[in-house]
């Protein structure tokens, strides 16, 4: 079996961040988020994976996924398939077709996490044999996604994209598994209202056309990053279940409380960090606080200031900002600096290289 993970997407929702970059390589946890995709396909024994990638993304994420697989040891090989223009996943997987061949593959949206094993459900397919197996959430959401309606014996009978009136809230995750029939698929579908190829539709056809399509319900968590809230409950999610308290950085004259992970050559002096919290290599925080549920990355620069339930990332600069930022996204090497005016508390997302005086 092989496996393809589509990192194409302009990541519109998480602009100004995706101005700058693919939104896959967003952290979570200081990790960026196609890496964990990267790590529950390795785990799962699958040799062989494809990287759908745009045109504009391609030379960032071919750059992260080479240091990353030399960092992480992946145990598999990469080929990265170029889609010039969003067309649908319907459309990405007709661009892999010389990639997959006759195999079986697992497809894995590179913006998603889920928390259960995908053996599991491989070896389920393998065992099965159907012409796909999809993972199903129940969701309050169902109109933000593909939802799929089951009868009595939990077989699928249809999907819809994005139905205005939804009639389950079972919603499709980010996860696939395929056998080649799906390009026949994929080929006999027009485009949908959005103008693009939908993998509900060729999924629909498939059922349509008689062929067994079995789904499973997760029980675990799936978090797609999406959006700002999105990443900041995903890391949320990720620094309550695998943070731990693990010192490497210099402390000086500070209160670290709980599961704190402060990575080498960081330096942390006069400050309370109050865990689950992850700090990167190299950061310098002074004077400040740090709350709960914080990922402040690599070479970041805090000083005199309070932050919490917030990703901050590589080379950003907090400085002299004496009332508390929350719920907050900042992008890569922004400073952010005292001005005049202050309210107690702000909220921003704010994408790299950016300035802003509070």
């Amino acid at each position: 079996m092989k496996a393809l993970i589509l990192s194409g997407g302009k990541g519109k929702r998480l602009r100004p961040l995706t101005y700058t970059g693919p939104k896959q390589l967003i952290p979570v946890a200081n990790k960026p988020i196609l890496f964990y995709g990267i790590d529950s396909i390795v785990s799962s024994n699958i040799k062989d994976v494809g990287i759908i990638v745009s045109p504009e993304g391609r030379e960032e994420i071919e750059k992260a996924v080479f240091e990353g697989k030399e960092r992480l040891k992946w145990d598999c090989s990469f080929t990265f398939i170029e889609q010039s223009y969003p067309g649908g996943l319907a459309h990405a997987v007709l661009v892999a077709e010389d990639f997959i061949g006759n195999a079986p593959f697992l497809m894995y949206l590179g913006d998603n996490l889920i928390k259960e094993n995908l053996r599991v459900f491989i070896d389920l397919f393998l065992e099965k044999k159907p012409e796909s197996l999809i993972l199903l959430k129940e969701v309050e959401n169902p109109e933000r996604f593909g939802v799929a309606t089951l009868n009595e014996k939990n077989e699928v009978i249809k999907l819809i994209e994005k139905p205005k009136i939804p009639e389950s809230n079972l919603a499709l995750v980010g996860v696939y598994i395929f056998s080649p029939s799906i390009f026949h698929a994929s080929r006999c579908i027009k485009p949908s209202w959005r103008g693009e190829l939908e993998i509900t539709d060729a999924i629909q056809y498939l059922i349509s056309c008689g062929m067994p399509v079995v789904a499973r319900i997760l029980e675990g968590w799936w978090l797609d990053t999406g959006k700002k809230d999105d990443i900041l409950y995903a890391n949320r999610i990720i620094l309550d279940e695998f943070i731990e308290r693990k010192i490497m950085g210099q402390i000086n004259e500070s209160s670290v409380e709980g599961r704190v992970t402060i990575e080498k050559g960081s330096i942390i002096k006069g400050c309370t960090i109050r865990g689950p919290v992850i700090i990167g290599e190299g950061a310098v925080i002074e004077n400040s606080f740090i709350g709960p549920y914080t990922s402040i990355g690599s070479n970041c620069y805090i000083r005199n200031s309070s932050i919490e339930h917030s990703v901050c990332l590589e080379g950003a600069r907090i400085v002299d900002v004496p009332f508390r930022l929350e719920d907050s996204l900042i992008g890569r090497r922004v400073v952010i600096e005292k001005g005049k005016n202050m309210p107690q508390a702000h909220r921003v997302i704010v994408g790299d290289d950016s300035k802003i005086e509070l």
